[in-house]
């Protein structure tokens, strides 16, 4: 099923509302006061509706089967709690939650019977609330609920930027020094609902090199050499096994499968501080997320394209073709080998660039990649949208057609199926 950007934020705001509910009713109950949880300072707990969308968005297709539906609703839901999770401890160096005192829990972030209950609320939504709430968004009158979308929407991203600069600013312990009404209450609010992200935490200390830590520049620089080493190795790969050169690449200009950079740069970001950890603890993230990462990219693609760039149906424990156990594996394989023995060399050679050099020639490389991701991204939907007819007669649609016809297309893109 395909939605607008107005019924996805619909099942956003709406969702994200529900989730609120629930955390407070939780939390006042728990701590016998009135507790007003979540990032944002407004009654929406975000990490609900980004969770609801994503289902609603990847596993239509499993609609039909409760018990894949049930296992694909329970992975997503679990993964964005763990991100959601990780990214908030890199904001602010501590941990919002923690279920480190429940049974079969991860990392203090995820544990075995929210997984389920996650699972079984995202098969409700899915089955029961999502045709609800699409039944009450139709009575709306069209011009009105747009009003109301787009308004909450705005207040929503105003809310999570304010709230991210008081998650900011308590993190340098400094939030008794704020004098913007405003910030002060949103900064006593995180403070009540999560105390712990209020204590001291000492600042590691820097030596003025490139790149240094975990941040943009370390990121990108990242970015770029996975998407290049995964085209790489996708290439010999299928050199290996299939007997043909073909080519790998996801964008037009260059030998760089974006997958893989973006999987680099997700790996790094949610692992950095558990490199010191077991073997088994990155692999098993590794596998999970891995599987996750790759059944939305799968979707996405063919969602936003109209394209499907691979098809596991042919290997047994594959789901909808798009995802199977083997390759799960080696996504874990693949985050240990990285995060143990990859990454430390790449991260010392990043910090080696001259400081000034490093800065100039990432953000050449910044543009160059945005354009190339840009233009690679027109062509794939002109692509699809030509599906074998002609081209354009004007605009730019008549540039990329010129440019990147069918023959090109087959060629740049040789796996890759209409749908």
């Amino acid at each position: 099923m395909e939605y607008t950007f107005t019924e996805i934020f619909w099942l956003f705001l709406i969702y994200s509302f529900i989730g609120w509910i629930i955390e407070t009713v939780v939390g006042t109950i728990k701590n016998r006061k009135f507790m007003n949880r979540g990032f944002s300072t407004g009654p929406f707990c975000l990490v609900y509706g980004a969770g609801a969308v994503l289902m609603s968005v990847t596993l239509p297709e499993l609609i039909d089967n409760l018990v894949l539906l049930f296992v694909g609703c329970a992975i997503q839901a679990t993964a964005v709690e763990w991100i959601t999770g990780k990214t908030l401890e890199r904001l602010n160096r501590h941990k919002w939650w923690d279920y480190s005192d429940k049974k079969w829990n991860f990392d203090g972030y995820i544990c075995f019977q929210y997984t389920v209950l996650w699972g079984v609320l995202g098969v409700i939504c899915l089955k029961y609330g999502n045709p609800l709430l699409f039944s009450l968004y139709s009575r709306i009158p069209g011009p009105i609920t747009s009003i109301i979308v787009w308004v909450l929407m705005g207040y929503v991203l105003l809310d999570t930027v304010v709230s991210m600069a008081a998650a900011l600013r308590l993190r340098t312990f400094e939030a008794s020094q704020s004098r913007i009404p405003l910030m002060r209450f949103v900064e006593r609010r995180m403070s009540r609902a999560y105390p712990v992200i209020q204590e001291k935490t000492e600042d590691i200390l820097r030596e003025g090199k490139f790149a240094e830590g975990c941040g943009f520049y370390k990121l990108f620089w990242l970015f770029l050499i996975g998407s290049l080493l995964g085209d790489i190795t996708e290439t010999l790969y299928c050199r290996l096994v299939g007997g043909t050169w073909i080519y790998r690449s996801s964008l037009v200009w260059g030998p760089f499968s974006v997958v893989w950079g973006f999987a680099i740069v997700l790996a790094t970001a949610l692992l950095y501080k558990d490199r010191d950890k077991p073997d088994r603890h990155i692999f098993l993230v590794g596998t999970f997320l891995g599987g996750a990462y790759e059944y939305i990219c799968s979707v996405l693609s063919e969602l936003v394209f109209g394209q499907v760039f691979w098809d596991y149906s042919n290997i047994p424990f594959n789901l909808g073709g798009r995802i199977n156990l083997l390759y799960c594996f080696f996504w874990g394989i693949a985050a240990v080998v990285w995060i143990k023995g990859l990454y430390p060399h790449f991260a010392g050679w990043i910090e080696k660039i001259p400081k000034v050099a490093g800065y100039i020639a990432t953000w050449i490389l910044v543009v160059f990649m945005a354009a190339n991701i840009l233009v690679s991204a027109a062509a794939l939907m002109r692509y699809s949208a030509r599906d074998g007819g002609p081209a354009a007669p004007s605009g730019w649609e008549h540039i990329i057609d010129t440019h990147f016809d069918d023959a090109t297309m087959r060629q740049l893109y040789p796996n890759s199926e209409m749908r």
